[in-house]
């Protein structure tokens, strides 16, 4: 999946800016839109990404990472970000911890593949670090989840969030 260890933490440093970078996007909708209970939500998520490439530029130190454009990247949709068309400018903090619970899935998902496939030892370890990171980041929002009101009784029908598996 990726060659070398300077090209996994590029992808993983674009991975984490795009992400803090959308869920920016998706608190100043919401606060736009008169929602900032949601909004807060979004900001949180945003500096829980933040931080993981703020570490992951830390490990970088003085090594020298490729410059990747856009059409290198090895995801079609950055792993982390959300569809659009997931969100609605109504939606209660329920809602947005689930979204954000999906995303950071996507990402354990993408961490977890290039640790099986990786064929470097350093960056299979890293890859599973991160994933855990991630993991982590999960049970977090599981947490928030299980104590968040759900918006209507509609949501009693819609399926638990996917569990984490290895």
């Amino acid at each position: 999946m990726t060659d070398s260890l300077p090209e996994f933490l590029a992808h993983s440093l674009a991975l984490e800016h795009e992400a803090a970078e959308r869920y920016r996007e998706l608190a100043d909708i919401m606060e736009n839109n008169l929602n900032p209970e949601v909004g807060a939500v979004f900001r949180d998520m945003a500096r829980f990404s933040g931080r993981h490439h703020h570490e992951i530029k830390a490990r970088v130190g003085a090594m020298v990472l490729p410059e990747l454009k856009s059409w290198q990247y090895r995801w079609a949709t950055p792993p982390e970000a959300t569809d659009s068309l997931d969100i609605d400018f109504f939606m209660q903090p329920y809602n947005a911890l689930r979204i954000a619970r999906d995303n950071e899935l996507r990402g354990y998902k993408y961490y977890r593949q290039i640790a099986r496939e990786a064929a470097d030892p350093e960056i299979k370890r890293l890859a599973e670090e991160f994933a855990q990171e991630e993991r982590g980041h999960i049970a977090a929002l599981d947490k928030w989840l299980a104590q968040a009101h759900r918006p209507s009784e509609t949501w009693e029908k819609d399926p638990e969030p996917v569990e984490v598996t290895d």
